[in-house]
């Protein structure tokens, strides 16, 4: 019970962090499995985390979401459709491929490396006050789309986009974090499909369920505050250091 416990938490606080920080939550999942002998979650499980982490973005950002809904935002909401496209299309096309590198713990080390070095680029790139116009979105989707190979973090490469755009580092987040509710509930509706009926993790009652959902939700809460944070202080590029040193041990010591 206690090792179940312990592993629960783990994962949950995984998820909240590396969901939403640009640290890739896939690849230290894949190192975390490959280095630490974590074994992946249950379906069940899997997506209960999810569900804790997405409605931390619902709570982060409630009066926009309000807001929108309220307004009837039609163009905001067209600019986060249109930004899910590229990801959508990348994963159709080569969904194969892109499934096999989550077997491939070096390449993954590598790809963290990538990660780190766009972040430790933003360094170096203006900042700007634009708003997040359709090609912007776009650019920020083209930025999800690469982020779907486990190691390169969707975050850093969506916010990178956005700096690279000279988009409003507050606006940029806010886009960047809501133009991922759709694909989160697409990738929690793709698990369930999948999963066709099959066992779930029976390690696990619906009130430890919950109990992850709801650490999940709080770490990820707090991920977000300190990432918006980091972009308004300056030091969001402070994160490529950590990812090139755990990309770089991981290309070192992985099997």
């Amino acid at each position: 019970m206690f090792e179940s416990l312990a592993k629960l938490l783990f994962l949950a606080v995984l998820q909240g962090i590396a969901e939403f920080l640009p640290v890739s939550s896939s690849g230290h999942l894949v190192i975390g499995q490959s280095l630490l002998g974590v074994n992946e979650p249950g379906m069940r499980l899997d997506l209960m985390l999810h569900v804790g982490t997405l409605l931390s973005i619902f709570v982060f950002y409630r009066r926009t979401i309000w807001r929108i809904i309220s307004n009837f935002e039609f163009v905001y909401a067209l600019k986060v459709v249109l930004s899910a496209i590229p990801a959508c299309v990348v994963y159709l096309l080569f969904h194969d491929f892109v499934d096999g590198m989550f077997e491939n713990t070096r390449m993954v080390g590598a790809l963290l490396m990538f990660t780190g070095a766009v972040l430790i680029g933003t360094r170096y790139m203006p900042r700007g006050g634009k708003d997040v116009s359709f090609l912007r979105a776009l650019l920020m989707g083209c930025g999800q789309a690469l982020a779907i190979l486990p190691g390169v973090s969707r975050s850093g490469m969506t916010l990178a986009s956005a700096r690279a755009g000279k988009v409003d580092p507050e606006k940029s987040a806010e886009f960047s974090f809501l133009m991922s509710a759709p694909l989160i509930m697409g990738g929690m509706l793709l698990d369930v499909v999948k999963g066709g009926g099959a066992e779930s993790d029976g390690a696990y009652g619906w009130g430890l369920l919950i109990l992850g959902a709801a650490v999940a939700a709080v770490v990820g809460y707090l991920a977000l505050a300190l990432l918006v944070k980091a972009l308004k202080g300056r030091w969001f590029w402070l994160f490529g250091p950590y990812c090139m040193a755990v990309g770089l041990l991981t290309l070192v010591f992985a099997r």
